[in-house]
């Protein structure tokens, strides 16, 4: 990535580690030098409080403090001569004793070139700086007196500090340059780790841009990051579980939309069929009426027809409205359904015996076999509206030989009733929707004996009802409808 955390922070660490590595390089290279000499100063100054602290007690000289005196000499690389005012050398640390006395004599006689260089002073002494004019080699000194009158000289050389600060820069520069190194490769790899994950939340929330919520974070630790992911995932479920059911409540929306459609189509469609219906015998209700108003049959046998028609047409209106009614109630679910146990052969043999008449007026042979009672579990009186349905369908459409077949077939859970007529089948593209109000396959044949298109609508709504199965099937030689109810005993 063009702008990478990982390359930001590990060029932050870069630049941090290079600037302190260049800090201490600047510190060592001016202030190292001053800080040695200072330390070395307060080493000499310090040594000259231990001296006059013993010789005012004075155990100056004694084999003790002698070997402790020349421990921390030793320590503090410091030579070190005590001489009386005869010259004599009461205590001397170091080499070349004979070499350092004419030195210290030099020293003495020399004041003025040590006073110009004069670092510090204190009770009895001064330090300062002095030149070795043969050896050209630089020292601090200390010169300065006891209170037995006895003179002190110490020394510490200088010349090797500068040779020191060199080095130590030299080796500070190569370590700086490794650490630096190290430092960009293990901030490297640090900063990656702990970006993987943020880079990780990244592509979480990308998919999730993208209504992905498979991926899921895979939490190490419990650190903020570790944390911010838990929630990310716990956002993830929950946007998953509320886009869900929106998309639940959207498509209950859109079915409702539909359904919502299918009832104004249904509606439409339904007052375009009743209007359809109800014209034709209100025109002829309306037209026989002002006939009789306007007297154009005088005679009683012509107003007598012209009643019989007013009175046949307002039959089969209210006949329809009836219907319609029914069909209302059975569809919205208006209508009690009383289920009971009763004999289904004894129902069939009084809807034959019903329809006798009919049948030899259009000379129809029936066939039933004789059956021992059937019991089935139904509305008794919603099932004899179905089977009367299924019979006047019969008795109208017969045609041919003219034959009826009434068959009761008793299954395992089941009674199967069908109603079989010889006469024409209906065409296959009709057979699913006979079942649909106002539907008529023959429209002139249907009209002529005053059928509406709702009968069998009512029976697919008594059978839903009844949560049970009705049906047609054509056969070589006519149509077969049936329907089925419920043989076993239940509470």
């Amino acid at each position: 990535m063009k702008h990478s955390i990982t390359r930001k922070i590990t060029c932050i660490i870069l630049i941090l580690v290079a600037s302190t590595v260049l800090l201490c390089w600047v510190l060592n290279t001016t202030l190292l030098e001053s800080y040695y000499i200072k330390t070395k100063q307060d080493g000499l100054e310090n040594t000259m409080g231990i001296i006059r602290q013993e010789t005012e007690k004075g155990t100056m000289y004694g084999e003790e403090f002698e070997i402790e005196l020349e421990r921390i000499c030793a320590e503090r690389n410091i030579t070190m001569m005590i001489i009386d005012s005869e010259s004599r050398i009461m205590f001397f640390i170091g080499s070349d004793e004979e070499s350092y006395r004419k030195q210290f004599w030099e020293i003495l006689f020399a004041a003025q070139d040590v006073g110009t260089e004069v670092l510090g002073k204190g009770e009895g002494f001064q330090v300062g700086k002095y030149k070795d004019s043969r050896l050209h080699t630089k020292y601090l000194i200390l010169v300065g007196s006891l209170v037995d009158g006895n003179l002190i000289l110490m020394r510490t050389p200088l010349e090797s500090i500068r040779e020191s600060v060199t080095i130590s820069n030299r080796f500070l520069a190569y370590v700086g340059l490794l650490g630096v190194a190290l430092s960009a490769v293990i901030s490297y790899f640090v900063t990656r780790k702990l970006t993987n994950p943020i880079l990780q939340l990244a592509e979480l929330s990308r998919r999730m841009t993208n209504l992905e919520f498979d991926a899921k974070f895979q939490s190490k630790g419990k650190s903020e990051i570790d944390y911010l992911g838990e929630h990310m995932n716990i956002l993830s479920e929950t946007l998953e579980q509320t886009i869900s059911e929106l998309k639940s409540a959207n498509n209950e929306l859109l079915i409702d939309i539909e359904k919502k459609n299918q009832i104004d189509e249904m509606r439409k469609e339904f007052l375009s069929n009743v209007s359809h219906e109800l014209k034709t015998p209100l025109a002829l209700i309306q037209g026989y009426a002002e006939g009789l108003q306007d007297c154009v049959n005088e005679d009683p046998e012509s107003r007598e027809f012209y009643c019989d028609v007013i009175i046949d047409e307002a039959g089969k209106m209210n006949r329809m409205v009836k219907q319609l009614l029914t069909l209302n109630q059975l569809e919205f679910g208006n209508e009690t359904v009383s289920m009971e146990r009763f004999d289904i052969v004894e129902l069939i043999l009084g809807v034959v015996h019903a329809t006798e008449i009919l049948r030899e007026q259009r000379g129809i042979t029936l066939t039933f076999e004789e059956y021992e009672p059937i019991y089935v579990w139904a509305d008794e009186f919603k099932t004899e509206e179905v089977l009367t349905n299924f019979m006047s369908n019969a008795i109208h459409y017969a045609d041919g030989e003219k034959r009826i077949e009434i068959v009761v077939h008793k299954m395992e859970k089941t009674v199967r009733i069908s109603v079989f007529n010889t006469g024409p089948r209906i065409p296959e593209e009709d057979l699913e929707q006979i079942w649909t109000k106002f539907y008529k396959v023959d429209k002139a044949r249907t009209r002529e004996y005053g059928g509406s298109g709702i009968g069998l609508s009512i029976v697919k709504a008594i059978m839903d009802s009844f949560h049970r199965e009705c049906g047609v099937d054509n056969h070589e030689d006519g149509v077969e409808f049936w329907f089925e109810l419920d043989a076993t005993n239940r509470m």
